[in-house]
């Protein structure tokens, strides 16, 4: 048992001085901080489920990131355990995104397409960047690398998915529809990496046993 736990400690200890791992992540929370108000307070103007969604997806991106990077000198037991908390973190922009959902079908309102694939164009920049600067870590930290780098590359997903709706709004179906489906797919998607950071920190915390 004292073998475990001293082996965990030397694994935390190397994770905290890997200094790729750590300016990555400290890159990428940055970065989702500083384009959640851009993104937020556009969602807001023209009044889009998917741009709200994405915006919270970006605090909440933020936020793992952050805690990442100060949990990276834990033990692998305690990495574990924030594993789980992440995963239940990563859910917090699905439930928003359901009940924004709900409030727009009392008054659905097509957002404006041209701000609404522009702004996703935007956000799929900042997300590639982030996405490019995770993958080349996603297999260090465990379950704590693999949220990160699915948090990203999902947004890219979710992105794509915006700028879609953009176009289709504006060109094939002016109806707030669009923009509902691709708000409740973006959920869908935080949901599913929910579940895979969720199993990846439950392996984890079996293979921190004595």
């Amino acid at each position: 048992m004292e073998a475990g736990i001293e082996s965990q400690g030397i694994a935390g200890a190397e994770l905290a001085r890997d200094p790729a791992l750590r300016r990555a992540v400290g890159w990428a929370g940055g970065l989702n901080l500083g384009w959640f108000a851009v993104e937020f307070v556009a969602a807001l103007a023209i009044g889009s489920v998917a741009l709200f969604a994405d915006s919270i997806d970006f605090l909440e991106d933020a936020a793992v990131n952050f805690l990442i990077l100060v949990a990276l000198g834990w033990s692998m037991r305690a990495r574990a355990r924030l594993g789980m908390a992440l995963a239940a973190l990563i859910l917090v922009p699905a439930l928003a995104t359901l009940w924004t959902a709900v409030q727009k079908l009392a008054a659905p309102v097509a957002p404006d397409p041209l701000t609404l694939s522009a702004v996703a164009a935007s956000a799929l920049v900042i997300n590639g960047t982030a996405a490019l600067i995770l993958a080349r870590v996603r297999h260090r930290g465990g379950s704590l690398g693999r949220a990160a780098f699915l948090s990203a590359r999902n947004d890219m997903l979710a992105n794509l998915g915006i700028i879609g709706a953009g176009i289709v709004t504006a060109t094939l179906w002016h109806s707030a529809w669009p923009d509902l489906i691709v708000g409740l797919a973006i959920a869908a998607l935080n949901a599913d990496a929910a579940r895979e950071v969720w199993n990846a920190a439950r392996a984890e915390a079996r293979a921190a046993r004595p």
